[in-house]
């Protein structure tokens, strides 16, 4: 209900400057004229909710009924408000509670029937109100030369989600995925290449991923245990460094080979990414200490660059270093990282002229980007009118209430995790068909079967708070009651029924009229679409759109449950029609903004 929030806004706003006018040209008490308007804590309360008496009470000296008294004589004497609310009434000390007028509420349902951004309005841009320039998301980042996990799942589903729902508010995104293709492991990789594959060198096929994560693990324990092929490995880091031809053939080979196992995972996801890896940012570094050098920001530490934070300080009250370059010369992950901030915010063409930057990485990860952070504000590198923010998220957990693993021991897959969703999702399936006594194709089940498992993977996750752990829990993501996709997929499969059963949604009604409690409460829900989409685009928690078409979803069904919709005479039977097309719409777009696919029958 955006644009009546705003409207009411403006009138309450108003009000208080006519009720009150001793407090225009106080500029201390400008944030007094916020009438604090928000959601009615209660449905009984009405459907908004106006605070400020409370606050005003200290500056004005009055009780705060008075000063609610005074605003709402003001409010009834403005005809635009009176329009849209009901006579407001005062609450407990001073509250002022709204009611919207249900002529109102008709002509915004009216409105989102022919609005295919179903009333989300398009954000301008705070950047110099250039609409082009970018947002960043920096999600997933996934290790060359391994495979994809669990670990992996949050990062890359959150921060397609984020995606998603910037570019519906009209951003440009750019979708990065910062991956791990570079430094000192592939010296030890191209060693161990060379000697035990050789011919990889000569054809791309030579080596699949399932040998390559071998592979590595092989390459790693001899770094560790065989000191002439540690040094081995260092010459050839500094090859890989230098340009030599071989050595980045080797390099190159190794990245193609993961890439085609992530582009598989990211298919099966509806991932879309741009690979930008620490490599891309390996000719900007010597610039980082060439900038934090003049700006007399480094001091020399035990023969390593480093700066010294002033917002953290370690267990002796002494501020903590961040190393941007080793003693030995070499560069680490905060130094690409600083690069990485630094490109990301300089204008085109030398950047890429971003407006917002949003990292999505674990919890663990929180105070290294706290310490770039810093860094890059006190070089400058970010401007006045743009925002950095690390997006951090809890652990995947077992049942245990632990790190989840195999029964062994091991990371868990992600290839596997998704081949047990689909499994589990088809057995449920079948069960349920045979009890039904229904028979289906095997295509059907098998395309039923795949989005069901998918889509409860990335609901089970996106649904929780993303700062929390979870505990990853098959039977409870794939139940048909609760806060779960399929609940989700149900309800729009009920209302594709209505449709198979002769109910045209399309139908036009330009006279809606309705009567039952279950018709305003499932518009209501309805008109709150708005309001999500804005805020999980500040907040960045995917969690409050999915609690959002939970609630949705709960009303529709009780709607579908105790009002008859094909049954009912016209009007209201058009009118109803009406209400379940929003419904399926407003759920289908919000599942897409979660990367979550659509059933019509299940």
């Amino acid at each position: 209900m955006l644009n009546i929030y705003e409207n009411l806004n403006i009138q309450l706003q108003n009000a208080l400057a006519r009720a009150f006018p001793e407090i225009q040209g106080n500029t201390h008490t400008y944030s007094e004229f916020d009438p604090q308007l928000v959601p009615a804590s209660k449905p009984e309360f009405g459907d908004f909710q106006v605070n400020c008496a409370l606050k005003l009470s200290k500056f004005l000296r009055q009780p705060p009924r008075d000063i609610a008294t005074a605003i709402i004589t003001q409010l009834e004497l403005n005809k635009e408000f009176l329009k849209i609310c009901e006579s407001p009434k005062i609450a407990g000390p001073g509250f002022i509670n709204l009611t919207i007028k249900k002529q109102c509420l008709i002509q915004e349902i009216s409105r989102r029937l022919t609005d295919k951004r179903l009333g989300v309005p398009l954000a301008v841009s705070k950047k110099n109100k250039q609409s082009n320039a970018p947002v960043i998301i920096d999600f997933s980042s996934p290790n060359i030369a391994k495979e994809m996990h669990v670990g992996h799942l949050r990062s890359t589903i959150i921060g397609d989600s984020l995606s998603r729902i910037l570019e519906f508010r009209g951003y440009v995104v750019l979708r990065l995925n910062h991956v791990g293709d570079w430094g000192t492991q592939f010296g030890m990789l191209i060693s161990h290449l060379k000697e035990v594959a050789p011919e990889a060198l000569s054809t791309a096929n030579a080596v699949n991923i399932g040998d390559l994560v071998t592979f590595y693990r092989q390459a790693k324990q001899r770094f560790d245990e065989d000191k002439v092929f540690r040094s081995t490995s260092r010459n050839e880091v500094i090859k890989l460094q230098s340009g030599d031809p071989i050595a980045l053939k080797a390099w190159n080979l190794l990245c193609a080979q993961s890439r085609k196992e992530f582009e598989e995972i990211y298919n099966r996801l509806d991932i879309r990414l741009i690979e930008r890896g620490e490599s891309f940012y390996n000719p900007y570094l010597e610039g980082v200490i060439t900038d934090l050098n003049s700006l007399e920001l480094l001091v020399i530490d035990d023969g390593a660059k480093c700066v010294f934070l002033k917002d953290k300080l370690g267990k002796d009250g002494k501020a903590c270093p961040v190393i941007v370059q080793k003693s030995d010369g070499g560069f680490n992950y905060s130094t690409t990282d600083l690069a990485a901030i630094r490109y990301r915010f300089n204008p085109a063409p030398v950047g890429d002229g971003a407006q917002r930057v949003i990292y999505v990485t674990d919890a663990g990860q929180a105070n290294h980007f706290a310490g770039v952070f810093e860094i890059a504000k006190r070089a400058k590198w970010i401007p006045d009118d743009c925002r950095i923010e690390h997006v951090p998220f809890g652990l995947v957990q077992g049942d245990d209430g632990k790190k989840l693993k195999t029964r062994s021991g091991n990371t868990v897959r992600l290839r596997d995790l998704l081949d047990e969703a689909v499994e589990r999702a088809e057995s449920d399936l079948r069960l349920r068909l045979k009890e039904e006594g229904r028979k289906e194709t095997d295509s059907f089940i098998k395309h039923v079967s795949s989005t069901i498992g998918i889509a409860a993977v990335k609901y089970a996750d996106l649904s929780q708070n993303r700062v929390t752990n979870y505990q990853f829990n098959f039977e409870r993501m794939l139940a048909l009651q609760g806060n779960t996709a399929p609940y989700l997929l149900y309800a729009l499969v009920r209302i594709a029924g209505i449709t198979r059963k002769g109910g045209q949604l399309d139908t036009q009604t330009n006279n809606l009229q309705f009567q039952l409690a279950q018709e305003w409460s499932l518009i209501k829900a309805i008109l709150k679409f708005d309001d999500v989409i804005v805020e999980v685009e500040e907040e960045l928690l995917p969690n409050r759109l999915c609690s959002y078409l939970f609630e949705l979803s709960q009303i529709f069904n009780r709607f579908y449950d105790q009002v008859p919709v094909l049954k009912a005479e016209e009007p209201n039977r058009s009118c109803r029609l009406a209400l379940c097309k929003l419904t399926a719409c407003t759920l289908k777009q919000g599942m897409s903004l979660l990367g979550i696919p659509t059933l019509e029958r299940m």
